[in-house]
């Protein structure tokens, strides 16, 4: 069920009892893909490591890659106004919680598919 998560590893448990993980590495790894962005998420990677590397992927584009960076973010659909909310003050910090922002859409994608389809 979609509720208010105060973290990533939070979401990602969440996400882990609703037994929609796998579905949940698919679809960001198909968001990637529209976006042109290689991203390696092995299909049983733990809650943890997803975090990171979606981490890292996220600081290298927003410091070397910036147009991709933001093309991320619109095929992924994360709300301009959510972005512009982060109050961090440095590269690392803002990915760390862009990061918890594109687990959060990418939650809500794969929740209403699950719940929705038939």
């Amino acid at each position: 069920m979609l509720a208010n998560y105060n973290n990533s590893l939070e979401l990602l448990e969440a996400v882990q009892r609703e037994q929609l993980y796998k579905k949940l590495i698919q679809q960001i790894k198909k968001d990637f893909d529209l976006a042109n962005i290689a991203i390696e998420v092995p299909s049983e990677i733990t809650p943890t490591a997803l975090k990171s590397v979606i981490h890292e992927k996220l600081y290298v584009l927003l410091v070397e890659r910036f147009d991709q960076y933001l093309n991320l973010l619109y095929v992924i659909d994360i709300s301009e106004r959510e972005v512009k909310n982060i109050q961090a003050m440095d590269a690392v910090d803002v990915t760390a919680e862009v990061t918890f922002l594109l687990l959060k859409r990418e939650w809500q994608k794969v929740w209403y598919k699950a719940k929705y389809s038939s």
